[in-house]
């Protein structure tokens, strides 16, 4: 079982997850708006992904004999001056997201809950994924600057983008 503080803490990175999930839908309408279907694209995997998330910490709540206890989504931003500027927001959320987990983490250690560490290591990686992700592609759209043959170059490469189920979750969905 669970610690009730580690409890508590896992059901508010549901929320969190599906909260990012709803951010990056967001970012997937305003993009597709503006034209960019390929940025539009890597934002729908990236919205899918934090779905996949959410369902990986409330299997893991389950597991362990937990409740899951969903809380409603705060609103979130509609639109975006540019793609760079999505992307720069997707970093410092993911910066966020980093801390969340690194959080989980702290309280599995204080808990001495080894199973806890093993499932939130998986996260730990993915999040060094992430932001390594976001930065790569602001990277790049800054060395585009504002070129449109740049920009369309880049969004030709993300519209390439397709979601894998994560492996915590396969056989699993």
């Amino acid at each position: 079982m669970l610690s009730k503080r580690l409890q508590e803490a896992i059901n508010a990175q549901v929320n969190a997850e599906f909260w990012s999930a709803y951010l990056y839908l967001s970012m997937s309408v305003d993009a597709s708006d503006r034209g960019d279907k390929g940025i539009a694209n890597w934002f729908m995997v990236q919205f899918k992904e934090e779905q996949a998330h959410a369902q990986i910490f409330m299997n893991y709540l389950l597991s362990r004999g937990c409740k899951v206890e969903l809380a409603p989504i705060a609103e979130v931003k509609k639109s975006w001056n540019s793609a760079i500027e999505a992307f720069k927001e997707t970093l410092e959320h993911e910066k966020k997201v980093t801390s969340l987990i690194h959080n989980l983490y702290d309280i599995a250690v204080e808990d001495k809950d080894y199973a806890s560490q093993s499932m939130l290591k998986w996260f730990i990686d993915e999040q060094v994924e992430e932001e390594e992700s976001a930065q790569d592609i602001i990277d790049q759209l800054e060395k585009v600057d504002d070129s449109k043959l740049g920009l369309y170059m880049i969004d030709k490469d993300l519209s390439t983008r397709t979601y894998t189920t994560p492996a915590p979750l396969v056989g699993k969905e």
